[in-house]
């Protein structure tokens, strides 16, 4: 069988992915962590589901991979984003949230260039996509008004 080149064999796949908006608190304030990929695009560790994996698992599994943080997702907070790649396969993001306290992060090297940890401000302009700014939006509502402590 001939080799195809990988874009144009994955044309018209779809893609599912879960993570989390992982927030602590310190002194009484809200902070976000965020990671920069290798493209240079900010936003929130997620990853692709593996056989068997839920979408809670996948996205605990990813951050523990990704930035070294134990989190028990709360699958209260859901928030699917779809778009399509450019190289045109079609991806679903499930996003969670997660709170962290008392531990280190650390970055995994083959895929995230910077860990930061922002309040809610500074993170929204940091963060690359639009529609991520949307889903920290969201959770920074249901933190806020749901007062999950």
């Amino acid at each position: 069988m001939p080799m195809c080149n990988k874009r144009l064999y994955n044309t018209g796949m779809k893609e599912i992915s879960a993570g989390a908006v992982l927030y602590t608190r310190k002194q009484d304030e809200v902070l976000y962590l965020l990671i920069r990929d290798f493209h240079g695009n900010y936003g929130f560790p997620k990853g692709h589901l593996e056989k068997g994996e839920t979408l809670k698992e996948a996205a605990e599994r990813e951050i523990r991979e990704e930035v070294g943080l134990d989190i028990e997702a709360d699958t209260d907070f859901r928030e699917d984003l779809n778009y399509i790649m450019p190289n045109g396969i079609e991806k679903q993001a499930v996003y969670f949230i997660g709170e962290f306290s008392d531990q280190d992060y650390r970055k995994q090297e083959e895929e995230v260039d910077e860990i930061l940890l922002f309040p809610y401000e500074e993170a929204y302009r940091t963060i690359t996509f639009d529609n991520m700014r949307e889903v920290l939006s969201k959770a920074d509502r249901y933190i806020r008004e749901d007062q999950h402590e």
